[in-house]
């Protein structure tokens, strides 16, 4: 006999089986468990709450940071067939009315509100009175205060505890290291029996990071597999975020800027279209992301250092939500580290905090300079593990390393000796004997560390000069010019003098021709590709007709089944994963007529 979790997977949301952990979860909150659930992006954490949801009298109440991420999901749901409903500060005086009447009568099924909402003064008494299913609160890292997206509102939901003790809560995450799971646990009174960690590896992700050498033409080179697919790039000012967006439309793409300082209309406005369109460019800053529920994002680029580890693993994740091939890049440089470092130091945090955010930089900077596979530094920063991944740079093409004990020594002694003042250019000037003007006019072409490094290029130099400001042996001055100084670990590496092995940095050709050899993957075969792109074309019209995303209707997941599997019935279709009653009801006589058509 069928459980009733699994027939509300079946006929709500057309798959037979659920995946890793969800079954253990679902199970232990219908029996009225609460449940810590970190689950990776794109892993299936939402049916964790909503299934259970279904399942138990009541309503379930679903607490969500963002108001364009809860308009999607509810309406995914309502294609679905689910009663769902969000309460937000959008809504007009009469829908909200309207809503709380439903709520009030047992008419909905999920309820999505924002932290912020929830918490004004009579909302939790409305609710008092409400049978609730479970309490499931989305994006659960943003109450820890060690958390890389900290929200204030968040904090104060340890009121549910107090207010629903007898309602089973759930708090969901894809990102939160030891101390924010530990925090998350504590706040939200959860027994660590009742915490699902189901891993962070997201195979289907290709992590790339390269040092920033023309990053408009690694851009350029990187979005050249990804012709009419979507994708996120993000800067860390709001200049620089109108600026490639700009760019990218000269280049032929549709590209978008979005940023906190702009027009709430013009954002919201930009969001919509990134969320509904099929081969669009967002170019933002951190601003924008956050429970991003577009499964077909295709690529996510870096053109800065992101703050942290965590805030990297969330923000690539967001490609490939679908499981389908999906490409990161990340570029960084000297300034950036250096950027960094000064956001952290010019910070009001306490001590502590600041101790806390230099480890987090530092451990992004070890991941930056891994010459080991991406994604096992990756993993073991959360305390999980993979064999050596094959679908990383570092896989693809191991970096070369050297001992660079001998040139670090002469980097740090050019440095002390044009007085640790002056920035990059100018000391790898130096070094290679460069005879310039600027270089006379300081009497640093008597300097004894000029012309001692001709056995490198300026590349190389440069490239060295990176990795030790990363391992922390010299200091960038942003304040100022750039300049480079020594730092206390370097005087240290100066004296003691121990083996230092760098890498050797990969010369551009050889990046593009690595570049080219691992083309993002097709999904599927050129027999079934026509099929495929009629079935997009179907659903995309479809979606323009109803006002929603083309993925609220089917995943390109479920496309492509759909295009290999080619049913001819209702019947058969029923069996193609993805596709639910009330989906089959509404949708299943336009793309069965799609793929007649294709076989004629």
């Amino acid at each position: 006999m069928t459980s009733p979790a699994l027939h509300i997977l079946k006929t709500i949301y057309g798959y037979d089986a659920f995946r890793g952990p969800q079954a253990r979860i679902v199970d232990h909150v219908i029996g009225g468990g609460h449940a810590f659930v970190l689950m990776p992006t794109g892993g299936g954490k939402s049916l964790c709450y909503q299934i259970p949801a279904l399942a138990r009298p009541g309503m379930g109440l679903v607490v969500s940071p963002l108001i364009a991420l809860m308009a999607d999901q509810v309406a995914a749901l309502r294609v679905a067939g689910v009663r769902a409903a969000a309460l937000n500060s959008d809504l007009p005086a009469e829908e909200r009315r309207a809503l709380w009447q439903q709520v009030h009568e047992g008419q909905l099924d999920l309820l999505y509100v924002a932290p912020e909402t929830l918490l004004r003064e009579g909302v939790l008494d409305r609710l008092q009175g409400v049978r609730l299913s479970l309490i499931a609160i989305d994006e659960a890292h943003c109450l820890s205060q060690w958390g890389h997206d900290f929200r204030p509102s968040y904090r104060q939901l340890d009121i549910l505890v107090r207010r629903f003790p007898d309602t089973p809560r759930m708090a969901l995450t894809a990102t939160a290291d030891e101390p924010t799971r530990a925090e998350i646990l504590s706040h939200l009174e959860i027994g660590a029996d009742d915490a699902f960690v189901a891993g962070f590896d997201r195979p289907n992700i290709r992590y790339a990071i390269e040092e920033k050498d023309n990053p408009r033409a690694q851009l350029k080179e990187f979005l050249r597999r990804h012709k009419d697919e979507s994708g996120i790039v993000y800067c860390l000012s709001k200049r620089k975020t109108e600026e490639t967006a700009a760019w990218l439309r000269d280049q032929g793409h549709d590209a978008l800027a979005y940023h906190a300082g702009m027009d709430k209309s013009e954002r919201e406005a930009n969001q919509q279209r990134f969320q509904h369109g099929e081969a669009v460019i967002m170019v933002a800053t951190i601003a924008f992301g956050m429970g991003i529920d577009k499964p077909d994002v295709r690529f996510v680029a870096h053109l800065d250092l992101p703050g942290s580890i965590e805030a990297y693993y969330q923000e690539t994740g967001r490609a490939g939500r679908d499981g389908l091939p999906s490409d990161t890049l990340m570029l960084y440089g000297s300034e950036d580290i250096a950027l960094r470092s000064r956001f952290i130091e010019e910070s009001e945090a306490p001590d502590e905090r600041k101790r806390m955010e230099r480890q987090k930089l530092d451990a992004l900077l070890g991941l930056a300079e891994t010459a080991g596979c991406r994604r096992q530094a990756l993993l073991s920063y959360f305390g999980d593990d993979c064999a050596p991944c094959g679908n990383c740079d570092t896989c693809a093409t191991p970096p070369k390393l050297f001992d660079g004990t001998i040139a670090a020594q002469k980097a740090l002694s050019c440095i002390y000796r044009t007085g640790e003042r002056f920035g990059q250019a100018y000391v790898v000037d130096v070094l290679l004997g460069i005879e310039n003007d600027r270089i006379a006019q300081f009497g640093h072409d008597r300097v004894s560390t000029f012309g001692i490094g001709k056995e490198h290029d300026k590349g190389t130099w440069r490239a060295i000069l990176r990795q030790l400001i990363a391992q922390r042996l010299v200091d960038v001055d942003l304040a100022g010019h750039g300049g480079l100084s020594i730092s206390d670990s370097g005087r240290e590496f100066l004296r003691d003098r121990p083996a230092l092995m760098l890498r050797v940095p990969a010369p551009p050709r050889a990046r593009r021709q690595k570049v080219e050899s691992t083309a993002a993957q097709s999904a599927i075969s050129e027999r079934d590709q026509a099929l495929f792109q009629a079935l997009r074309q179907k659903r995309m019209d479809i979606a323009r007709q109803q006002n929603v995303p083309p993925y609220v209707i089917f995943h390109d997941k479920t496309l492509i089944e759909l295009a290999v599997a080619r049913p001819t019935s209702r019947g058969e279709m029923a069996k193609v994963p993805g596709v639910g009653d009330a989906k089959l009801d509404r949708y299943g006589p336009a793309f069965l007529a799609v793929i007649a058509e294709q076989a004629a």
